[in-house]
């Protein structure tokens, strides 16, 4: 009975999910069209819908399993703050969207540890990041996220994950790819963008899947998981980015995977404050291969060194 009811549960979550995409992509675009929309419209294609990903985040926020939709509803509402603000600088030397996003991972990390989740409350608020950097090209966040919660339900199987507030482990998973099946044809299709309410919610329910799938170690160990496997997909985007932005002309994985794990505004933020303008030559091969050049690559260096070999010969075409 109880296995038949989430069944049909899980089928109304798949419709509503992929009517409300719908939906909220005609009005978005409706209302983007004639500039109400502001960051929520960017011009990208003749103009994307963003933030679409508002409708899993509300699902999710409703399915999710009591206690832990808290944490759902929380970095949801802070990134969608995130997604309106956009890049507007405040008067603290960093974006407004960057300030809400960071509220919106302290505060999963400290309901998370009052809920019982202990330290794996932090790690699962830090899954926002790799989904975050995992969004910057179509399907690649919602393709990572399917992989994932497959691979969850797999293993909560095999290793006979305990039922969480009385109903299955692989509830959570279960729901998470029935989600993301449900609003993702649009975003592989490039009609329309998770924005960060999306892509932090994943990240956030990915957390929380893997906390009841194995505490601790299971978030940890999967956690690297998830990392690896978008620094494996956004590989060859991540090459050209390495090329043209960095200098980095010969990226080792190490250098996608440390992306992944600490690119973007806040792991920039986090550059600044520690490196301060001072931008570290990375030689040592075994470092090299764990992707430290990467790592401390400081964007506000006031100089940086491009690693670019002697024999080294561009070629057109080759994004290099």
């Amino acid at each position: 009975m109880m296995y038949s009811s989430i069944f049909f549960a899980l089928i109304y979550v798949f419709v509503v999910t992929a009517v409300g995409t719908a939906v909220i992509n005609i009005i978005f675009r409706f209302l983007g069209k004639r500039g109400y929309l502001g960051n929520l419209f960017p011009n990208v294609r003749g103009g994307i819908p963003r933030a679409v990903g508002i409708v899993p985040a509300v699902v999710l926020s409703f399915y999710m399993l009591p206690g832990y939709n808290n944490l759902i509803l929380i970095i949801g509402i802070f990134a969608l703050i995130d997604d309106i603000l956009g890049r507007k600088p405040s008067p603290f030397g960093v974006e407004w969207g960057q300030i809400s996003r960071g509220i919106g991972i302290l505060l999963v990390m400290i309901i998370g540890i009052l809920e019982g989740m202990g330290v794996s409350a932090i790690f699962v608020a830090l899954m926002v990041q790799p989904l975050n950097i995992s969004d910057m090209q179509p399907g690649s966040c919602c393709i990572v996220t399917i992989i994932m919660s497959v691979l969850t339900i797999i293993v909560m199987v095999l290793i006979g994950s305990p039922a969480a507030e009385e109903l299955p482990a692989i509830y959570t998973p279960l729901l998470l790819l029935v989600v993301c099946l449900a609003y993702s044809p649009l975003d592989f299709s490039g009609k329309i963008m998770l924005g960060e309410v999306g892509n932090h919610v994943f990240g956030v329910s990915l957390g929380i899947a893997f906390y009841i799938m194995g505490g601790l170690v299971g978030v940890l160990l999967f956690g690297i998981i998830t990392t690896a496997l978008i620094a494996f997909v956004r590989r060859n985007n991540l090459k050209v980015f390495f090329r043209q932005n960095l200098g980095i002309v010969y990226p080792t994985f190490g250098d996608y995977f440390m992306d992944v794990l600490t690119g973007g505004g806040l792991g920039d933020l986090f550059r600044k404050w520690i490196l301060k303008d001072k931008q570290h030559n990375v030689k040592n091969p075994l470092l090299i291969s764990l992707g430290f050049r990467r790592l401390l690559y400081n964007p506000h260096a006031s100089s940086y060194t491009r690693y670019v070999p002697d024999d080294y010969i561009p070629r057109l075409g080759k994004g290099e």
